[in-house]
């Protein structure tokens, strides 16, 4: 049994959670309903989120269950307000200690970062964030890649990249079989609009 942890707070980014989510959950559906994924927060009331969906957490940080996998979003609280909270960063400095694998999504890379995880470690960004996070030190952005694995920790660039680094995740869990069943349960198979127009494409 793998149980998904979810951080959530006010501004962060919806699809940076929710498409992980929707994989981890896909995932348990095809395993019969053994994984459990829980979205936590600081505090037990509805968090709004960068565009204005607002989520009811399941846990807080004093009452979840152990955690064999933390995700940290990212979104504007990411950036702004939740990497000068220690009750935030204290929490998943010591949750990713006790976790098996620590992943992070877009700008969650800069609240990894502030809590430690990320420091000393190859780790991927949103595009527009690169050098903000590498001009903090102590890391090492890659900047080609949708996803980075150093050790144990999983770093993903922006928003729909965390669906690529959760997939590569539950493979990583579960076997290259089972992730690609979930991704064809989900119909991940990008084929975006419009791409054969941007310069240098098709």
């Amino acid at each position: 049994m793998t149980t998904y942890g979810l951080l959530i707070f006010n501004d962060a980014e919806e699809l940076d959670f929710v498409g992980p989510w929707e994989v981890f959950t896909a995932s348990s559906m095809l395993r019969d309903g053994r994984d459990t994924a829980v979205l936590i927060s600081e505090k037990s009331e509805p968090v709004r989120c960068a565009k204005g969906m607002r989520v009811l957490p399941d846990r807080t940080f004093d009452d979840h269950p152990p955690l064999d996998v933390l995700l940290v979003p990212g979104g504007r609280g990411a950036r702004e307000t939740e990497p000068y909270n220690p009750v935030v960063t204290g929490w998943i400095a010591r949750t990713a200690a006790q976790a098996s694998w620590v992943s992070s999504v877009c700008t969650g890379a800069e609240l990894m970062h502030a809590a430690g995880p990320a420091r000393g470690r190859r780790v991927a960004t949103h595009w527009s964030n690169e050098d903000a996070l590498e001009a903090r030190g102590g890391v090492t952005v890659v900047r080609d890649a949708r996803y980075v694995v150093d050790g144990n920790l999983v770093t993903s660039q922006g928003v729909s990249a965390g669906i690529d680094s959760a997939l590569w995740l539950v493979g990583r869990l579960h076997g290259r079989e089972h992730a690609r069943a979930v991704r064809r349960y989900i119909q991940y198979d990008p084929a975006p609009p419009y791409l054969a127009d941007e310069p240098g494409v098709g």
